[in-house]
């Protein structure tokens, strides 16, 4: 395991990246503005309570997941910038749960003297694909051989450039869990993509063993932290599995992930938590295939199998403060997601499983049971690999209704 610490932190005195003007009663703690109001943003709130950071939320309903739980929330649209402008009053810094707000408003923020973390020139490689790639090859980090297409007729050059079809389309903007990302075989099939009428990347269709996903965080001041890779198991396009650390991962292959992923976080400027999703190929190298500038479903059991969270490590880089440590608690920690069935009402499934595995973490997120849409997940931790993975598997399956025993 990797950590890298770069420029230790001065030690002593208020750090200039903590607003103290601020002040409730005698409490003098910093405000953290946090746009979207999803499970990520709901579990980041959660992370700043035990170190008193007070949070202020911009979410689409007040039904979101974190706009139940959080106590300033506005219900607004992030793309106004307006809404954004007057939502970031009061708050020492904006971060985010989604990497969706324009590029223009979140410079625009900037101007207006608003600390943005990450900035708008690190976000936007999260925002475009085509952007990610490009500044990816220009610094050297392998990559699928990819280029921006105009329409299925340029596909099929691209595709007769390499090893032929199939290859893989996706939207430069607006994908997530496999939506706005295609396998097409032939020229016929790669029409769909161009509907969206943004534009399209074409990438080559890895030769993969497995995926896998290095995690890291960092401050402003240039600390570094890294936690183990993960093994990143995914079903129909969503992430179902998460092993820590990758099983069978060898200590120079791992150790090359996790400086890839530092070596990004330093190039693109990168503050709080950055996901690398990777491609270990058959071949015995790793490619890059997404980022993340958020907190991300694969760091998501670092929450009880990691000494600190990837959601405080996160809110303690857009703050500057010193980051904690990212080594884990057990030998082996295995995270799960639960999907929604065909029973919406899961509390009976969760009472069961609780009692099955008193060991057992469970995190629900408060959103309504729909088939497919993740509604929480589950985190188990141990020595013994296969029973900390079938006790995760269980208790999704139980809970999302696939099995009842």
């Amino acid at each position: 395991m990797l950590t890298a610490r770069v420029r230790a932190l001065p030690v002593g005195g208020r750090h200039s990246g903590v607003r103290t003007a601020d002040i409730l009663g005698n409490v003098t703690f910093p405000v953290v503005g946090m746009v979207g109001g999803g499970q990520l943003a709901r579990m980041t709130h959660e992370a700043g309570i035990p170190l008193g950071i007070r949070f202020k939320l911009l979410s689409d309903t007040a039904r979101d997941s974190a706009a139940q739980v959080v106590g300033d929330v506005v219900v607004g649209d992030y793309r106004d910038l307006e809404t954004l402008r007057a939502f970031a009053q009061g708050c020492d810094v904006i971060t985010f749960d989604h990497e969706h707000v324009p590029t223009e408003h979140l410079r625009a923020l900037e101007a207006d003297g608003i600390a943005v973390r990450p900035g708008p020139d690190a976000l936007q490689h999260a925002h475009d694909k085509g952007v990610m790639r490009a500044k990816l090859s220009e610094i050297g980090v392998p990559c699928p051989r990819h280029r921006l297409v105009t329409d299925p007729a340029d596909v099929a050059r691209f595709a007769a450039e390499g090893d032929g079809f199939p290859v893989v389309l996706k939207t430069v903007v607006g994908g997530y869990d496999g939506k706005g990302v295609w396998v097409v075989r032939d020229e016929d099939g790669a029409a769909d993509p161009f509907l969206a009428g943004v534009p399209v990347l074409a990438e080559e269709k890895v030769d993969f063993v497995r995926e896998l996903a290095a995690n890291v965080v960092r401050s402003p001041h240039g600390q570094a932290v890294a936690y183990p890779v993960v093994e990143s198991v995914q079903v129909n396009g969503v992430c179902d599995t998460v092993i820590a650390p990758a099983p069978n991962l060898g200590d120079a292959l791992s150790a090359q992930a996790q400086q890839l992923a530092l070596t990004i976080a330093a190039e693109l400027g990168v503050v709080g938590h950055l996901a690398v999703e990777l491609f270990e190929t058959r071949d015995g190298r790793i490619l890059v295939n997404e980022l993340a500038m958020r907190p991300h479903n694969s760091g998501h059991w670092t929450q009880d199998g990691a000494i600190t969270s990837q959601f405080a490590n996160h809110v303690r880089a857009v703050l500057d403060l010193p980051l904690g440590d990212p080594r884990p608690r057990a030998k082996w920690t295995v995270m799960s997601n639960v999907l929604g069935g065909d029973f919406p009402d899961m509390y009976s499934a969760y009472l069961h499983c609780m009692a099955r595995d008193p060991q057992l973490k469970i995190h629900m997120y408060g959103k309504d049971v729909k088939p497919g849409r993740k509604v929480g997940h589950v985190n188990t931790y141990g020595d013994d690999l296969a029973d900390v993975r079938e006790r995760a598997r269980h208790a999704a399956d139980y809970l999302r209704g696939t099995i009842t025993e």
